[in-house]
């Protein structure tokens, strides 16, 4: 009588350890995830980083009155390459102040028709574009394994276990409202 009920608590324990150790196992998995999806997209903000001070010399030679909207945005540059070690919020404030910049400063290039005629410029505002769409992709890549990542961590019975092992919630790359309204150029 006594040898079934200790079979079926021995039972009940290895089936709640494997359980365990497979739940603890995913979100480690999706924690690794996670932060290879930011680190997708540092890669693409490196690249737009490298890409403005070539952006802003090409301008600098055609809107030379135009300082303050270049010295915007390589502040703004440097801001945000500043802010990597920030956290996620950190980067993600900084990089919608780079984007706005970057905005002010490609409608101040339409008032320049040599300058919006420039190959190296048309090149270089091509490739910011392109840079720009891969960012806008891998945010939304990372924004997606967040929320994965995020529900795995509050669903029951896993948020036990997250608990237990100090997995803790991780924001989300948002863009900024005031970033989707086009940019006002006064001259």
């Amino acid at each position: 009588m006594l040898l079934p009920l200790l079979l079926v608590v021995l039972v009940l324990i290895v089936i709640i350890g494997l359980w365990l150790v497979v739940t603890y196992n995913r979100f480690v998995t999706l924690r690794n995830r996670v932060a290879n999806a930011w680190d997708q997209v540092s890669v693409q903000l490196k690249r737009r980083w490298d890409l403005i001070p070539n952006l802003v010399a090409t301008v600098k030679g055609y809107a030379e009155h135009e300082s303050k909207t270049l010295e915007g945005v390589i502040s703004a540059r440097n801001a945000a390459s500043v802010a990597v070690s920030g956290g996620v919020e950190a980067q993600a404030a900084a990089e919608n102040m780079l984007t706005g910049a970057l905005r002010q400063l490609f409608a101040v290039a339409e008032a320049y028709p040599d300058l919006k005629a420039n190959q190296n410029f048309l090149s270089l505002q091509n490739e910011l574009t392109e840079t720009e769409n891969k960012i806008s992709f891998s945010r939304q890549f990372y924004n997606d394994i967040v929320m994965t990542y995020n529900t795995a961590l509050q669903v029951f019975p896993g948020n036990l276990v997250a608990g237990m092992f100090g997995f803790v919630a991780r924001p989300g790359f948002e863009i900024d409202e005031a970033q989707t309204e086009a940019p006002q150029v006064q001259f």
